[in-house]
């Protein structure tokens, strides 16, 4: 998986672990970070490796797909994760700091998908599950190319979706909300301001997150489809 090092992603490594699969956990710049998770995911009881690279560049993104089938002998699972979000004006996005953005949160798992679902289809069983947001629906607090970005996985998910069922391999997405990370645990007054426009008055948990991760790709009936874990941020 990408962007396993913190948040989120890091709970998603550790409750794949504990539903029983070996992870190679992707990071960007915390090498540190995720040698921790793949600790983590050891002292569960199953194998780990950490697998660093840029996912604003195309041939780390390939490489890190494929030194994961190496080090871990095949991908069956494969949860892209890694993204960001700056916040920033319309006004001020210029077009290397869309195409950097866009490269990171919806070409990199384009790659990744195109560099492991040919293996998932020759074994006949494979899930991809491509992280998306609530912002894809709402719009948000982040930018405007994030929110486009991240619509473009449920896009990119119903396109590979269909192909891919007949093989075994499933694709979808989960549009999480306003979880519980380090941008928010730090900012306890702005986390408490955003907790009051949630249906449920509160953040998420990145553990919540990580359950229904696991129970996606534990179906293999469930396929082309976008989970919310937004605590009814998109009925509001």
């Amino acid at each position: 998986m990408t962007g396993g090092s913190r948040g989120i992603g890091r709970a998603i490594a550790i409750a794949l672990a504990r539903a029983g699969a070996d992870v190679a956990v992707g990071y960007g710049s915390h090498r540190e970070a995720a040698e921790e998770v793949a600790r983590d995911v050891r002292r569960a009881g199953r194998r780990a490796v950490t697998v660093g690279g840029d996912m604003a560049d195309p041939d780390q993104v390939r490489r890190v797909a494929s030194e994961a089938v190496e080090r871990l002998g095949q991908v069956d699972v494969l949860v892209a994760n890694a993204g960001i979000g700056p916040r920033v004006d319309l006004e001020d996005i210029d077009v290397a700091a869309w195409d950097r953005l866009l490269a990171v949160n919806l070409r990199a798992p384009f790659l990744l998908a195109q560099a492991l679902a040919p293996g998932m289809r020759e074994r006949a069983w494979g899930r991809i599950l491509l992280m998306s947001s609530v912002a894809s629906f709402t719009g948000g607090i982040l930018a405007p190319h994030y929110s486009a970005s991240k619509a473009g996985l449920i896009g990119l998910a119903h396109a590979l979706a269909r192909p891919l069922a007949p093989h075994g391999v499933t694709v979808n997405t989960i549009a999480p909300a306003l979880i519980e990370t380090d941008m928010l645990t730090d900012n306890p007054a702005i986390a408490a301001h955003l907790a009051d426009s949630i249906p449920v008055g509160r953040l998420g948990r990145p553990d919540e997150v990580a359950d229904l991760v696991v129970a996606v790709v534990s179906n293999a009936y469930v396929t082309g489809q976008t989970f919310l874990v937004d605590g009814g941020v998109h009925f509001r």
